[in-house]
């Protein structure tokens, strides 16, 4: 596939894809990762934890190891770095939208043929859901997996104190392992070794490495089109510089030794494999999750083999639509879709017979004008969508069925005009947040008495019609109350919320089984 995407203009390459022939399904055993791990986090936001991270990252696979990467927290940008970086596809820990066994589960999973995980943190290290306890932050990831910390502080302007910042950190909860220290936006090698002696004598703890202040090695902008300069490989020479970077100032062995842990074992539960499905319900399908796009086949002596496609689900997935949790992905082929990818953005149609469509989030408002343009392309969805196709819209794809995306300077383009209304763009962020959602009558994944959880992140604010508007596809509730979100119209369910299927597995059995149906009422056999 990334051969075919690299001769479109616009479209993601160079991103890990799953698809039917990376399934690699668990016998239902205990699954066991050997590699080594290690948590890089920060003591707060803008430390520079990504920039370590993603170095770290390349100079690990520039020495031939095989680095399995992982992000605290439902952000999709950063483990897209990662997936570029790695060559692997970096998968989202988030211990407030997934039970402590999920999380442990996609660990093993995804890291178990890798040599080692370099997980990045999120915020500042004890930032959570909660300012009571360690609820969703990196340090409640690091002790579900009985992970090393490696702390990134910023020691712009200090020298000692950087060992008291250090230091609380190891008290407030002395569970957590702080197992070495990365001294970042040093002024000199000189006020390296000021801050170095300083914290490995009050902490106890090495200092394993350090950068300079360097503007030029400045992460880029992380919203507007990024993502589509990493698929084209754009962001190949920063990587370069920092993988040098981090392997001149950095005791790499120190932190392999950091990083030496125990294996780490964990059951199959939400997707546990069960017997193959031959024509009863989707509910009888098998619950296994794939390993991912570079998992190895002989990983598993028990393993089985995947389901036999039951249905066929067109994803939207270039750089205006990319945005997908992996393990959505999976969960619809474990319980036997076939993933149909195509382009908005290159002008593909909806491809032809599938029986259901996925639109995730993204920017189409990058590329609002193109996309405006491109008609034959919106009137194949557009028909697709109002014969019945269960159809899921998430953020960018919710904008993208709305009657038109404004812009800033106040230009209008016209969308797919399913959902009346209009989205009006923004300098700053409209949403941030985790939602837990709640459906609403008519939505066929989420019913009105079931949950599940997700988060919300755009930059833009939906102004419904007047004359017409259409009822809530959730009630969220978040940090600030409740609220209706979304829109619900026969079988489309669509909202700014990004759901991950594995805080409720039952989503993508029901969305199967709609699939089914849809697929019988367009062959005439209902």
């Amino acid at each position: 596939m990334a051969a075919e995407q690299e001769k479109k203009p616009e479209v993601l390459s160079g991103t890990a894809e799953t698809s039917a022939a990376d399934f690699v399904p668990d016998a239902g055993g205990p699954i066991v990762s050997r590699a080594k791990r290690l948590l890089i986090a920060g003591t707060g936001s803008g430390v520079g934890k990504t920039t370590v991270t993603i170095g770290v990252m390349a100079a690990l696979k520039a020495r031939g190891l095989s680095v399995q990467g992982f992000k605290c927290g439902p952000d999709y940008i950063d483990p897209t770095y990662h997936t570029a970086v790695t060559g692997r596809l970096s998968r989202n820990l988030d211990s407030w939208m997934l039970p402590a066994d999920t999380v442990r589960e996609i660990y093993c999973r995804a890291s178990r043929d890798a040599d080692i995980a370099v997980i990045e943190g999120v915020m500042g290290f004890y930032d959570g859901k909660n300012p009571k306890t360690n609820e969703g932050s990196s340090a409640e990831i690091s002790l579900l997996l009985d992970c090393p910390v490696i702390l990134v502080v910023n020691c712009k302007s200090m020298a000692r104190s950087a060992a008291a910042i250090v230091k609380g950190f190891q008290l407030l909860d002395p569970r957590v392992r702080i197992a070495g220290v990365f001294a970042n936006l040093v002024g000199s090698e000189g006020h390296y070794r000021i801050v170095r002696d300083a914290i490995e004598q009050e902490c106890g703890v090495p200092v394993i490495g350090y950068m300079l202040r360097d503007e030029k090695l400045a992460m880029p902008e992380r919203h507007l089109g990024l993502v589509p300069s990493i698929g084209r490989g754009e962001l190949s020479p920063f990587f370069s510089q920092l993988a040098e970077r981090i392997s001149a100032h950095t005791d790499l062995e120190r932190l392999l030794q950091a990083a030496d842990t125990e294996p780490l074992e964990a059951s199959a539960r939400i997707f546990r494999p069960q017997e193959a499905d031959r024509g009863g319900t989707a509910s009888e399908a098998p619950r296994s999750l794939p390993t991912g796009a570079h998992a190895d086949a002989a990983a598993s002596a028990d393993a089985v083999r995947p389901p036999e496609p039951r249905v066929r689900i067109a994803v939207a997935k270039d750089a205006a639509f990319h945005f997908y949790y992996p393990e959505n992905l999976e969960l619809l082929q474990a319980y036997g879709a076939e993933l149909v990818y195509f382009s908005p953005l290159a002008g593909e149609k909806l491809p032809a017979g599938v029986d259901g469509l996925y639109l995730g989030g993204g920017f189409p408002e990058e590329f609002a004008e193109r996309l405006a343009e491109l008609r034959e392309m919106k009137q194949s969805i557009a028909e697709g969508i109002g014969s019945g196709l269960p159809t899921l819209a998430e953020c960018g794809g919710y904008m993208f069925l709305t009657d038109a995306i404004v812009d800033t300077s106040g230009r209008q383009y016209p969308m797919l005009g399913l959902v009346p209304g209009k989205v009006t763009m923004q300098n700053k962020l409209a949403a941030l947040g985790y939602r837990e959602a709640t459906g609403t009558e008519g939505n066929f994944l989420l019913g009105p008495g079931d949950t599940a959880r997700g988060h919300e992140f755009h930059y833009s604010v939906f102004e419904p019609a007047a004359s017409a508007t259409l009822p809530p596809a959730y009630k969220t509730k978040g940090m600030r109350g409740s609220k209706d979100e979304g829109a619900l119209s026969g079988s489309l369910v669509s909202g700014y919320t990004h759901l991950h299927f594995a805080s409720n597995p039952d989503m993508p059995r029901r969305w199967i089984e709609k699939c089914l149906l849809f697929r019988k009422m367009r062959d005439g056999l209902v």
